[in-house]
């Protein structure tokens, strides 16, 4: 069986960042102050020994959501999550190990997708390649948000809006699953969500 070269050349980078690994920079700001690794950091460290080794990392987003949050402060915060393939190629046999990652980030600007992206890079970079990290649950590329709670009345509103203009049963129901528990706590706008989910039902049955 004829061995694929991109996994030698993995083993090669993940070898050489063993020992070099990624050197933290500390952030101080009114919202954070600790350690962490910049998109920056990792292509600096990765660069050199991937170009030694013949591995290319060709990335394409599959899936991409978004959503509107409001902040601790009442502005705008849109908050992206993206699914992202990374293909390791080898330049010597053009054997490739495709390797999948999510990145999720928010920003009250037009940043927040490719924060997401460069999330997704880092941790399937840090996943291939075994890199030595600590506190890596605590990485938002340097900006932490406060998000307001959602409102059970503003929950239900919404819903509401989304009912009347919902043509399909089914996905109404399953919108109203989702609502049902997010308004988890809120008995009475729960016992309203169940009847306007009652009455759109009704109204597309007699529809038809």
């Amino acid at each position: 069986m004829e061995t694929k070269l991109v996994y030698k050349a993995i083993s090669a980078v993940a070898a050489e960042l063993a020992t070099q690994g990624i050197q933290k920079h500390r952030h101080q700001g009114s919202q954070v102050n600790y350690a962490f690794r910049g998109i920056d950091a990792v292509y600096n460290a990765l660069a050199p020994a991937l170009v030694k080794h013949g591995l290319l990392i060709l990335p394409r987003c599959t899936e991409r959501t978004s959503c509107e949050r409001t902040s601790k402060n009442g502005g705008a915060l849109f908050y992206i999550t993206v699914r992202a393939e990374f293909d390791f190629v080898s330049t010597e046999d053009g054997s490739i190990h495709t390797v999948a990652t999510y990145g999720e980030a928010m920003d009250s600007g037009d940043k927040a997708t490719n924060k997401a992206m460069s999330i997704a890079y880092k941790y399937a970079a840090f996943q291939a390649f075994c890199i030595p990290t600590e506190e890596t649950a605590i990485d938002a590329d340097a900006e932490a948000h406060q998000v307001k709670p959602a409102d059970a009345d503003q929950i239900l509103s919404e819903f509401t809006q989304y009912a009347s203009a919902e043509s399909d049963g089914k996905k109404l129901q399953e919108h109203y699953a989702v609502t049902w528990k997010r308004l988890n706590g809120f008995p009475a706008q729960q016992a309203k969500c169940q009847d306007v989910t009652g009455i759109r039902i009704k109204e597309l049955k007699q529809a038809v």
